[in-house]
């Protein structure tokens, strides 16, 4: 069993070291990290560890936060691909899909970017419309979304009126980005969290234009 351990910890040197120490002190192996985001004094690490079967997730937010100054900000299962390159990996996809390349986008989209969903969105006559969801994309979807046309990547209000009920009550965070001139956005759904951290924004801002040149 895996889990995305997402952690803030003091960014000085043996911080890491120690967090290891304590996941393996109650048998866990980390299979990969990456730096979400750095500031001052500390830094957001996402760590997908492997557990025996059976262990509990609480477990693991013991062991991590027994070493000062660590807090942990999320912990979800996790199934995803374990690489170092997902973006450049989704947008090699994109560009050699004879057919729909959106569709494209949005399957990967969750893993590379790890939320639960993605989905396109265009403006038409009547509004707001999603143009192609990944799979987990949610059935409901908004009946207006004011916030489009959108000109740069953002963190949208979970709890605005425009939200549905069940976004909300699932604690979904949001974030979107435009893809390139068009009025399409990219339109990420993290249920349960963590929040959007502005590293993330970025990454999903540089995706969502990088793809957008590749459609032409």
């Amino acid at each position: 069993m895996s889990y995305l351990l997402r952690v803030q910890l003091p960014d000085r040197p043996g911080s890491l070291g120690a967090l290891a120490l304590a996941l393996g002190s109650v048998g866990a192996d980390i299979l990969s990290l990456d730096v979400v985001e750095r500031g001052a004094g500390f830094a957001v690490d996402d760590l997908v560890v492997e557990v025996s079967p059976g262990a509990l997730p609480d477990t693991l937010i013991t062991a991590a936060e027994s070493i000062g100054d660590v807090v942990v900000d999320s912990i979800r299962p996790y199934s995803g691909v374990l690489d170092t390159h997902r973006e450049l990996e989704l947008i090699d996809q994109v560009a050699g899909a004879r057919d729909d390349r959106l569709q494209v986008l949005v399957d990967g989209a969750p893993r590379v970017l790890r939320v639960g969903w993605s989905t396109v969105l265009d403006l038409g006559p009547q509004g707001a419309y999603r143009v192609v969801g990944s799979q987990s994309a949610p059935e409901t979807q908004a009946s207006s979304v004011p916030w489009m046309p959108l000109n740069k990547p953002t963190v949208l209000d979970p709890e605005a009126e425009w939200v549905p009920e069940i976004w909300r009550d699932m604690d979904t965070k949001l974030a979107a980005a435009p893809l390139g001139d068009s009025s399409k956005v990219l339109l990420l759904g993290r249920p349960g969290g963590p929040d959007f951290r502005p590293s993330e924004v970025a990454r999903l801002g540089y995706l969502a234009g990088i793809v957008a040149t590749v459609l032409g």
